[in-house]
């Protein structure tokens, strides 16, 4: 049986750096670069371009190809959701960035699949990158629509419930990213396991036959968990741009 070390070992297929980089610190919070997480995240940035533009280049309505329909329907599925949450005028500027979301986290959770890569969202670097932009995103929209009036809600029902709102609010983009993290990590770490279990198989490939045994349960976490976190950011700005009544 082998340690996780020596797994993570058998699977850095590209040499990268075992340790992130290390670039200062600020004050108790180290400042590291994670180079393996850099690469799969511009991976998953180049796939996603590549998808787009491949289903979009030559639209027909007549004969869609496969492409088409599945960037169709991703398309669909996601303005279905935004509909559900808010007014649909509202939500068209919205519409792309969610959409965009998806794509991306649904690919990036996908990535570790592939024998020798890793998912990008296996880092919480990424996605409390992505929780933070969905935060700003949140109260971007609530100064659009009710301008400084948007800040009302954090002394309701009452001022004392300003720490309570306050601590709710900020705990969003947390809760978006720890969630995210810990079941795309979680996958990783258990075919890890499996591979130290079974020490032969990480040689082949970079652990393609734990990668395939995994690989059905993985594509379902992968896409409930872009889904998840695409339907939590549509449902925060949906609930701040809202209509009082």
């Amino acid at each position: 049986m082998l340690s996780m070390e020596q797994v993570e070992e058998k699977l850095n297929f590209w040499n990268f750096p075992q340790q992130p980089w290390h670039l200062g610190q600020i004050g108790n919070f180290p400042i590291d670069l994670n180079p393996r997480t850099i690469v799969m995240t511009w991976v998953a940035m180049l796939l996603v371009i590549i998808f787009a533009v491949a289903a979009t280049r030559n639209m027909d309505m007549r004969r869609p190809g496969k492409l088409q329909v599945a960037f169709e329907s991703m398309y669909d599925f996601v303005r279905g959701l935004v509909n559900d949450n808010m007014d649909p005028v509202k939500g068209l500027s919205l519409l792309s960035i969610v959409l965009t979301y998806f794509i991306f986290i649904l690919f990036s959770n996908l990535l570790g699949l592939v024998p020798t890569l890793n998912s990008p969202t296996a880092d919480y670097n990424t996605t409390f990158a992505l929780s933070l932009f969905t935060f700003v995103l949140i109260q971007f929209f609530g100064l659009k629509y009710k301008g400084l009036g948007y800040f009302k809600h954090f002394v309701k029902p009452v001022f004392v419930f300003l720490p309570i709102n306050l601590v709710e609010e900020l705990s969003k983009p947390v809760t978006l990213a720890f969630r995210l993290y810990g079941n795309i990590y979680a996958g990783e770490v258990l075919i890890a396991v499996l591979l130290g279990l079974f020490p032969l198989v990480g040689d082949i490939f970079g652990g393609f036959i734990a990668s395939v045994i995994w690989l059905g349960f993985s594509i379902f976490v992968g896409g409930i968990q872009a889904f998840i976190f695409t339907m939590l950011s549509i449902a925060y700005v949906g609930q701040v741009v809202a209509d009082e009544h």
